[in-house]
């Protein structure tokens, strides 16, 4: 297996979904790809007053399948110095000139933290039956370790319990990338002890949580803290250091590992796993080069995260590249493997995009773009992906926990919000979404990504990828046409 150069690595690495750094292009009119069953949607610029595509392709989903949404802590909740609440990395970022677009930061956002009884409100009145959010680790334990804030554990308590007080099933996720500033200062995932800080939070916030909520995820999308926090720079920390990404890859996933040990004392009988970003990579042309590097490229994507959880190692092609420039095989000690593979009980995938390999390690586009300039529009690969999954690490129950598009949405003089676009995206993605049941597939739910528009990481609040539109300057919501179209989905199960 030819090594792949730091040069490839970080060509590679921006290819991936939320990279910041592979290319400058921006569609914005792209239209979507066909279906997984072969229809045709609409495009993803279309303007407010265009006819809403209708769910018509009569595909029924199985009795008890589960609909919802997700948002992350950052990205919504605001109050970002209030009740003890101390800074992450994401604010030390985002308040670092040039970082993010406009000068957005996370300090109000959504303003959830304040409003979090009206939006728990909207997401029933869509008929959401799962949300799936994330804990503030800063918010939770002041500066990553020591005792609980207890403040910002009961804005968690009150949550959950607003939740269950609307049928609403709590899914969540103890860590969406805002690592206590506190931790980073003393060498963030470079660090091997922020897993175990990692791990200790883990057991707090679920002794606290305990069984009312059912389904707990550990770690979300350690691969795009890896590439984008740590090869290209665009994401919080902001390095670019080939070296430490992938020390930093293998503390995170023994943090995974060290989290569920930690946590299952207290859940009960509720379930816990990752939740991790899969790409599916496909051979740009024909050649034997290309099926190579296709190969190798799914070895930095997926393997590197999947195998270790699943199988107990790490894929050997991936580490021995990775060889050539990191000292990562130093960092992995005996033991910490069967740690990371501790037995988990479901498997969340977030689906974005499929990458295409070239005979060269580069990658090329293939299908549409959205506003996310990275983002090609593939339903069939999220087919593709699942199936994968079974086929490789058997029959785990999956769900699917972020899957979505921005769109140029605009507030209309009716005051209504048309984004037709994000209708035909999602509809396509839940007929591929079917189509893996088809085959087999053990997924039990499916979460959109976003609920409601949100500070989007390093590109501020340029993109909007809610079903609620957020008027940021008055906060106030406004369920889009695709929140209604999907209200439909949810009451009836079908598409």
């Amino acid at each position: 297996m030819p090594v792949l150069t730091r040069r490839r690595l970080l060509e590679g690495a921006a290819a991936s979904a939320y990279s910041a750094a592979v290319t400058t292009a921006r569609t914005t009119g792209a239209a979507a790809a066909a279906a997984a069953v072969g229809t045709t949607v609409a495009a993803c610029d279309d303007s407010p007053g265009q006819p809403i595509p209708e769910p018509t392709l009569g595909l029924s989903f199985p009795t008890g399948f589960v609909w919802g949404a997700a948002t992350s802590a950052y990205q919504i909740e605001g109050a970002a110095a209030e009740d003890g609440r101390t800074p992450s990395v994401w604010d030390t970022f985002s308040h670092t000139p040039g970082k993010v677009r406009n000068g957005d930061t996370g300090d109000v956002a959504a303003d959830h933290y304040h409003r979090f009884a009206a939006d728990l409100d909207l997401m029933k009145s869509i008929g959401l039956s799962s949300y799936r959010f994330s804990i503030s680790w800063p918010r939770v334990i002041r500066d990553g370790k020591g005792p609980i804030n207890q403040q910002g554990l009961d804005f968690y308590k009150r949550l959950v319990d607003g939740l269950h007080e609307r049928g609403i099933t709590p899914m969540a996720t103890l860590y969406h990338w805002d690592t206590p500033q506190a931790l980073q200062d003393a060498g963030g995932w470079e660090n091997r002890d922020t897993a175990y800080r990692f791990a200790e939070y883990a057991a707090a916030v679920t002794e606290a949580l305990g069984e009312s909520v059912p389904t707990w995820l550990t770690l979300n999308e350690p691969k795009t803290v890896v590439q984008n926090g740590y090869l290209n720079g665009g994401h919080a920390p902001g390095f670019r250091d080939p070296s430490k990404a992938y020390v930093v890859a293998h503390h995170l996933m023994l943090a995974h590992g060290l989290a569920v040990e930690a946590a299952r004392p207290h859940i009960g009988g509720g379930r816990i796993g990752p939740a991790l970003n899969l790409h599916p990579c496909y051979p740009a042309d024909e050649s034997p080069e290309a099926a190579e590097q296709t190969h190798l490229m799914d070895g930095y994507e997926n393997r590197l995260y999947l195998d270790p959880v699943f199988r107990g190692e790490y894929p050997r092609d991936t580490l021995e590249s990775i060889a050539e420039f990191s000292p990562m095989a130093k960092y992995i000690k005996d033991g910490d493997l069967k740690i990371i593979s501790a037995p988990i009980d479901v498997l969340a995938v977030q689906y974005y995009t499929p990458i295409y390999v070239t005979a060269t390690g580069g990658t090329v586009q293939k299908h549409p773009l959205t506003e996310a300039f990275w983002q090609q529009i593939y339903p069939r690969g999220l087919t593709d992906i699942l199936v994968r999954v079974k086929k490789d690490y058997g029959d785990v129950p999956l769900t699917i926990t972020e899957n979505g598009l921005p769109t140029p949405d605009q507030l209309g003089e009716d005051g209504k919000v048309d984004d037709a676009g994000r209708i035909a995206f999602l509809r396509d993605h839940f007929a591929a979404a079917h189509a893996a049941i088809a085959q087999g597939v053990r997924l039990e739910s499916y979460h959109v990504w976003s609920f409601m528009d949100n500070f989007e990481w390093q590109e501020g609040y340029e993109q909007r990828w809610g079903l609620i539109y957020v008027d940021y300057p008055t906060q106030r919501r406004i369920p889009k046409r695709s929140a209604l179209w999907y209200s439909d989905v949810i009451h009836a199960n079908k598409v």
